[in-house]
């Protein structure tokens, strides 16, 4: 008998392999009606997430810092605005005190007139100038139109109120007066 098991080896060692499939092993009863097992959540990436997080951070970073720039920006807009009137009627009592320019209060309140346009230059703010300009509608505001010789049509030809920018942006929109043209041409029309 030994020698009949030994035969059955050697024959089933030379005998060749099938191509099919091999036949799983066969699955207890028990393991084949279980139900399957929920996937495992995928194990969060910590590296990705830290990185998400640094950027949001240092975006939350920017936006205070520039919120706040914003913030001490526009509290200065509106005290400089606050203060234009008074620079404008500075500017009118020294334009009518002409012919007393030597009068000593006239003097102090030419003093007191270029101390604030130094002051609000330090700010950042300074007068522009619009007579003879095209009407820029983002820096002048036309309040009236008047036939004029001298200035050709749509140029501003009288200026009511002096128009002021604060670091690059209209604080106070100039108000205008703009040419229609010459009488002459509106005449023969």
């Amino acid at each position: 008998m030994a020698e009949e098991k030994k035969e059955k080896a050697e024959k089933a060692a030379e005998a060749p392999v099938s191509p099919e499939k091999p036949v799983p092993p066969a699955e207890p009863e028990a393991e084949r009606n279980a139900e399957p097992e929920p996937a495992k959540p995928a194990e969060p990436d910590w590296k990705d997430q830290y990185a998400r997080l640094l950027a949001d951070f240092d975006n939350y970073k920017k936006r205070a810092a520039r919120d706040r720039e914003d913030s001490y920006r526009f509290a200065e807009a509106d005290i400089l605005g606050d203060v234009l009137p008074a620079v404008d009627n500075l500017q009118l009592a020294l334009a009518n005190a002409s012919d007393n320019k030597d009068d000593p209060f006239v003097k102090g309140v030419r003093l007191v007139y270029e101390n604030l346009l130094k002051s609000l230059k330090d700010h950042g703010a300074e007068p522009f100038d619009s007579v003879g300009k095209e009407l820029d509608t983002e820096k002048m505001e036309a309040i009236a139109t008047l036939p004029s010789a001298d200035i050709e049509e749509g140029r501003v030809s009288i200026e009511s109120k002096k128009g002021w920018m604060l670091k690059g942006k209209v604080l106070r929109a100039a108000q205008v007066v703009v040419s229609a043209g010459s009488p002459a041409e509106k005449k023969s029309e």
